[in-house]
C-alpha cells in the first residue's frame, strides 16, 4: 500500500477501484463551511468530506489548542461509515497542497492504518490536468473499522515542558516566519514562538508547483536542520496541529521516521500565560 504519497495519474486510474477511499479535507479557517461548500460544487468522483472541526478534531476546551485530538473511538466509527477497513488504500486531499490533508494522514497512521496517501499537488494539481471533477456525492458501504491507537507519535504539552527542560531535541514550528517571529497573528491571542522552537514553513516542503520536493532534496535539507538530533527527538508543531503533520510526511519522504506531533501546538501553549513566549528570530 502506499503510505506517503501518490500522484495524480495514479489515482486517476484507482477511481473506480473498490479498495480505494478517497477523501476531502479542504477547509478555510476563515471561512469553516467554505471547504464542504466547495465540495459539493466539485470534487474528484468518489471522494467523502472530512469536516477539519466537525471530523478531523474534537471540541475546543480551555486549555486546549483550537484543534485537539478527536476521539479515537468516535473517529474509527466515522472511518468505518465511510468505508474504510484495514483492506482499503486511502487517498485524501485538500485546494491548499496537502495543509489539511496531511491531518487525516497522520489520524489515520496514529489509528495503526498505514495504507494511506496523501495526493501530490492535491485539488489544484488535479484540476491543471483537466482531470474529472463531480458534484454527486457517492453513498458506501459501512466497514468495521478496527484500530490501535500509537501514542507514542504525539506529545502532550506536559512532555514539551520536560523535553525544553531536558535539551536534545528540536522543535519544528510550521508557520509563515511573520507568525513565528511574531510580527503578526491572525489566529490566536498571542504573537510569537515556543522559546527555542525552529522555523520552517510548510512551504519549504513544497517546489513551485505545490508538490512535494523530490526526496533527496528534502533529505538535504532536513539532514542539515536536524544535524545530530534523531528523528525520535525531533517534535513538529503549528497553530493547531494540522500543517505540521504536513512535515512529519516530508520527514517520512527524506527517510526520516519517528518524529511526533505536537497536536496543542502554538494555541494550547498560551493557554498558560506562565509559558515563556519568544518573538524574533
Amino acid at each position: 500500500m502506499l503510505t506517503t504519497l501518490v500522484d495524480t495519474q495514479t489515482l486517476a486510474s484507482h477511481l473506480q477501484d473498490p479498495t480505494w477511499v478517497i477523501f476531502d479535507c479542504s477547509f478555510v479557517l476563515t471561512d469553516p463551511s467554505a471547504g464542504a461548500r466547495a465540495y459539493l460544487e466539485g470534487h474528484i468522483p468518489g471522494a467523502h468530506y472530512a469536516h477539519l472541526d466537525q471530523d478531523l478534531s474534537s471540541p475546543i476546551t480551555p486549555t486546549s489548542g483550537r484543534h485537539p485530538l478527536p476521539d479515537p473511538t468516535m473517529l474509527a466509527h466515522k472511518f468505518g461509515q465511510w468505508g474504510v477497513d484495514a483492506s482499503k488504500q486511502v487517498v485524501a486531499y485538500d485546494d491548499s497542497h496537502g495543509a489539511v490533508a496531511g491531518r487525516l494522514w497522520w489520524l489515520l497512521r496514529w489509528l495503526g492504518h498505514d495504507g494511506v496517501a496523501l495526493l501530490d499537488g492535491g485539488l489544484s494539481k488535479w484540476r491543471r490536468e483537466g482531470r474529472p471533477l463531480t458534484a454527486y456525492t457517492s453513498t458506501v458501504s459501512p466497514r468495521t473499522f478496527e484500530f490501535s491507537t500509537d501514542d507514542g507519535r504525539w506529545v502532550t504539552t506536559k512532555d514539551v515542558e520536560e523535553l525544553l527542560a531536558r535539551g536534545g531535541h528540536k522543535f519544528l514550528d510550521n508557520r509563515t516566519h511573520e507568525r513565528f517571529v511574531g510580527d503578526v497573528e491572525p489566529f490566536d491571542k498571542v504573537a510569537g514562538h515556543i522559546p527555542g522552537a525552529i522555523n520552517r514553513p510548510l512551504e519549504d516542503n513544497l517546489d513551485e508547483n505545490g508538490c512535494f520536493l523530490a526526496d533527496d532534496v528534502l533529505y538535504g535539507q532536513f539532514a542539515d536542520l536536524l544535524a545530530a538530533t534523531s528523528p525520535e527527538s525531533t517534535v513538529s508543531m503549528c497553530g493547531s496541529g494540522i500543517t505540521a503533520c504536513h512535515t512529519l510526511l516530508a520527514l517520512e519522504r527524506a527517510g526520516f521516521f519517528g518524529a511526533k506531533l505536537y497536536p496543542g501546538s502554538w494555541s494550547e501553549w498560551i493557554t498558560d500565560n506562565s509559558r515563556p513566549v519568544a518573538k524574533g528570530t
